[in-house]
């Protein structure tokens, strides 16, 4: 009945066990089954790093794993030389999947020629928060929208910073937020460099903080370099616009670096959306506040 009326199938609860963990541990094998065909995701980790496939017992658990072929071929994906260290690797860097506003992961593979490993995650109708704001869908947001896209992008950031390590090279803009069937935003980790991939990486620094492009990476504290990006966010979904638009990568990264370019906030925006953005968007990074501290007043804002 609960799927029948669209409850989240995938919810998680303190613990971050979803109902297909708890369908499996208590061997409601029929509900298990009823709840993957619904759109349950076998690969969500809970808080103990457990999926429901490990809560699961025989024969439960070889249906499961029939259903998700990429869980199951990731201990042998990589072949070959140092293929323990790279599965390892991969199974570590898929616990940040595990939570409903991180685009989950439904397999990974390598083959050649490909020289990296390649991450396969859900298929998102709407593409991008870019996507949404910039490129002439049909799907109009409006202030509820915004403040519910910045909830969910701000639970999933939250979630992300208590992973340690933080997650390396990960740069927080609108073309990184996947925006699912359900409205649901989604951060994306599909273009993240793990450590078993190529260090380079390009990102847009109209949403990067003043600090991270002024000095090296490991002269940053990330959080509140994210914390600004999310400002930059907030920005860009109450005014529709891309932060500046008229200029280069280059221009913008010189400006915001050297000149004190900061995005205008103009009238007419709500006082408390105001406020939150010159509060994440302190010129000081250790004035900042941490997602977990901002996630309570964005959902003050979501029942107003």
């Amino acid at each position: 009945q609960l799927i029948q009326f669209k409850a989240d199938i995938n919810a998680v609860n303190e613990h971050g066990n979803t109902p297909l963990h708890y369908a499996c541990f208590w061997g409601h094998d029929q509900v298990a089954e009823d709840l993957v065909s619904n759109g349950a995701l076998v690969s969500v980790a809970n808080k103990y790093g457990e999926t429901p496939i490990d809560k699961a017992k025989t024969p439960l658990r070889e249906v499961l794993k029939g259903g998700c072929p990429g869980l199951c071929a990731v201990p042998g994906w990589c072949g070959g030389v140092g293929s323990t260290r790279c599965s390892q690797d991969c199974r570590i860097s898929c616990r940040i999947f595990s939570h409903p506003n991180v685009l989950p992961v439904l397999g990974a593979c390598q083959a050649p020629p490909a020289p990296h490993p390649i991450i396969i995650s859900h298929w998102m109708p709407y593409g991008s928060l870019y996507n949404v704001l910039h490129e002439g869908t049909n799907f109009v947001v409006d202030q509820m929208q915004a403040v519910k896209f910045a909830l969910d992008i701000a639970r999933g950031m939250a979630f992300l910073h208590t992973l340690e390590p933080l997650i390396p090279r990960h740069h927080l803009n609108s073309r990184s937020i996947m925006i699912d069937e359900d409205m649901t935003a989604r951060i994306s980790m599909a273009d993240v460099k793990f450590s078993f991939q190529c260090p380079g990486r390009m990102y847009a620094p109209a949403w990067v903080a003043p600090e991270a492009l002024q000095k090296k990476p490991e002269e940053i504290n990330r959080r509140s370099a994210d914390m600004w990006s999310f400002a930059v966010l907030l920005w860009e979904l109450v005014t529709r616009e891309v932060p500046f638009a008229d200029l280069s990568n280059m221009e913008i990264g010189m400006k915001v670096a050297l000149e004190g370019l900061r995005p205008t906030i103009p009238p007419g925006i709500s006082p408390h959306i105001c406020k939150l953005m010159k509060i994440c968007m302190n010129e000081d990074p250790a004035k900042r506040p941490k997602f977990d501290m901002i996630v309570p007043i964005l959902e003050k804002m979501q029942e107003k």
